[in-house]
């Protein structure tokens, strides 16, 4: 009686072994670390390594520096260290490079070798990293101008009313053949485009008509785009895998993204910041970029293009589909030649533009163009900041046209694996309305604040002590016993949101709080039952073992409510309810665990197969 078999007690120390191994990482912190890897797919090797060493002598005291996984890790004893060295590598190594913050974990090599991973921790208790972005509003007026003049071509065209449309300045001068026709065309205006008011100018030309847009039609442009930005930027967060990001409006042109213990920071930062889309055009086969390159003339209906390696294409300026027409993009393997590919599924008016085109066209070559739009902060000589706006576009491949198809397709000629999964990414997430522009970035620290976490730690531990102390003097050996197996149930908590990589914020530890509460009790049951089972049973032996298996029942009943509680919480809740959700309901199972069978083990081991004449309960 009272004895558990050689594998039985063999199975719990090698779980009880185990998930001490796995909560041992938390232990090691984390360094405030630069990050360095190669934009886009370029290599990143030991020279590099040497380089950055090279450029931090001297001026930035750094803890160490080390390549892996295709990225060069710096690391610090000090956040004053860590920016100007951030700041100094930026300058130093340009654009081939992405230079970003980082929180690196400290966990020993032969324990990463084994898996073991720190629990991640969100911004509430470890920090992470923030981004301050800023939209360009200026591209996005200038979109809203181009849109509009399309639209005014569009109403004009069919009764021919305008001579010619152009864009100036911040607003579009509408120029006619007659003063008829210009009546005609404003009494339109007025009528089917109310987001456009007709400007009054000094200009003597009748025949022209200056319009721009309303102040009312700019905010709604403006927040429309920032609200847009948000919404992308939330779906490429949530496609990079970073547990509760912090991702929100501040003020009227700016979005902050806080990444909670996030570990590839220079990609986050490469992504969060790519304005990227596709287009789909037909190669102009009847005539030769060289040509055209050399006489400076394209022939009309087609436009110059470049590949990444330089190479000259004429492009048709008709375009078949756009990254707006995408609703889906993965990318794959092209099993023909082992080459990476990104599969795209188009939505019903693209997949029909695509369907007609591939009709009409078949064995003509059809190129993809990749475009992307970036803008950067610059200092000129004389001191003053300046923006560069800069558009690239890039043809990815131009291919024959072998069959018909419409919307689902791949696309292969892609450089690496990993573009095709950042391109990917880019059009699955959607494309940013406006270009976007990291303005600030940095690590950050707990949001409650430092005294306040170190004050929570505190009452944490004291309470946890408190309880130790009452157990033990309440139920003496028992007592002693229901500590141990509280103390392995933390162990094991912290070893399954490790494994899970879990967010832990303090809602969370809220979560671990309760249950360790919960533990006790359990133990409490147990040892209660069993002082009742001696005052009507001489035998001992059977009075533990009775105590154990009667309690089972009503301790299970408890648990069992309280997990159908917390599920119901992680099913409905959001953010920081389902952290509290997700603690909790790892700690009922892991204290029945260590409440029943563990202090069970212990009990047997200390009091098992003995003949005794008191306990120390």
């Amino acid at each position: 009686m009272n004895h558990y078999s050689g594998l039985k007690n063999a199975l719990i120390a090698f779980f009880l072994l185990l998930a001490s191994l796995y909560a041992l990482p938390n232990i090691f912190g984390s360094d405030l670390a630069v990050q360095v890897s190669a934009a886009g797919d370029a290599s990143i090797d030991q020279a590099d390594v040497n380089n950055i060493e090279a450029i931090l002598k001297g001026k930035s005291v750094y803890k160490s520096i080390g390549l892996s996984n295709r990225r060069i890790l710096v690391r610090f004893d000090d956040n004053a260290n860590q920016l100007s060295a951030k700041d100094l590598l930026k300058a130093e190594l340009g654009r081939n490079y992405v230079v970003a913050l980082n929180l690196a974990p400290s966990v020993p090599l032969w324990l990463s070798d084994l898996g073991g991973r720190a629990m991640s921790l969100g911004l509430d208790l470890r920090g992470g990293v923030h981004f301050l972005l800023e939209v360009d509003m200026h591209a996005v007026l200038s979109m809203s101008i181009d849109k509009y003049r399309n639209e005014l071509r569009t109403l004009l065209r069919k009764d021919r009313l305008y001579k010619r449309i152009e864009i100036e300045g911040e607003s579009i001068a509408i120029r006619f053949n007659s003063l008829e026709l210009k009546d005609k065309a404003l009494a339109r205006i007025k009528s089917d485009m109310k987001d456009l008011v007709i400007l009054e100018t000094e200009n003597t030309d009748d025949l022209l008509i200056q319009v721009s847009i309303s102040e009312d039609a700019k905010k709604i442009a403006k927040s429309s785009a920032l609200k847009q930005n948000i919404t992308t930027l939330r779906n490429r967060v949530n496609e990079l895998g970073v547990a509760e990001p912090i991702i929100q409006q501040q003020g009227l042109e700016r979005i902050v993204v806080q990444l909670p213990g996030v570990q590839d920071t220079a990609r986050a930062k490469e992504i969060l910041g790519a304005v990227a889309t596709l287009e789909f055009r037909l190669v102009d086969e009847k005539n030769d970029p060289q040509t055209a390159i050399q006489s400076g003339r394209t022939p009309v209906g087609s436009k110059l293009y470049y590949f990444k390696d330089g190479r000259p294409l004429l492009l048709k300026t008709r375009v078949i589909a756009t990254g707006e027409n995408i609703t889906g993009a993965s990318s794959g393997v092209d099993q023909e030649n082992n080459t990476p590919m990104v599969n795209i599924t188009l939505d019903s008016v693209g997949g029909r533009s695509m369907l007609d085109t591939t009709k009409k066209y078949l064995r003509h070559r059809m190129a993809v163009v990749f475009i992307e739009n970036k803008v950067e902060t610059l200092v000129n000589k004389e001191g003053k900041i300046f923006k560069k706006r800069s558009t690239t576009k890039d043809i990815i491949n131009a291919a024959t046209i072998q069959g018909t198809f419409s919307s689902r397709f791949q696309i292969t000629g892609i450089d690496s694996a990993r573009e095709a999964r950042n391109v990917a990414l880019l059009l699955r997430a959607g494309s940013l309305s406006a270009p976007i522009e990291i303005i600030e970035e940095r690590t950050v620290g707990p949001s409650l604040g430092a005294d306040n976490i170190e004050k929570g730690v505190l009452s944490v531990i004291a309470g946890f002590v408190l309880v130790l102390i009452f157990m033990a003097v309440r139920y003496r050996v028992f007592g002693m016993v229901a500590n141990i197996a509280l103390t392995l149930n933390l162990v094991m908590i912290i070893a399954v949101l490790s494994l899970l990589q879990a967010t832990l914020t303090l809602p969370g530890i809220a979560g671990i709080v309760l249950t360790v509460g919960m533990a006790v009790d359990a133990n409490v049951l147990i040892f209660e039952r069993i002082k009742e089972e001696l005052t009507t049973n001489s035998n001992i032996q059977k009075a533990i073992s009775s105590g154990y298996e009667k309690a089972v029942l009503t301790i299970a009943d408890a648990n069992i409510t309280t997990l159908i509680a917390a599920l119901v919480l992680f099913s409905f809740g959001t953010g920081p309810i389902k952290g509290f959700a997700i603690t909790l309901s790892i700690g009922i199972v892991t204290s029945m665990f260590t409440a029943i069978i563990v202090s069970r083990a212990i009990i047997n081991k200390i009091y098992g197969g003995k003949k005794l004449e008191e306990l120390s309960i």
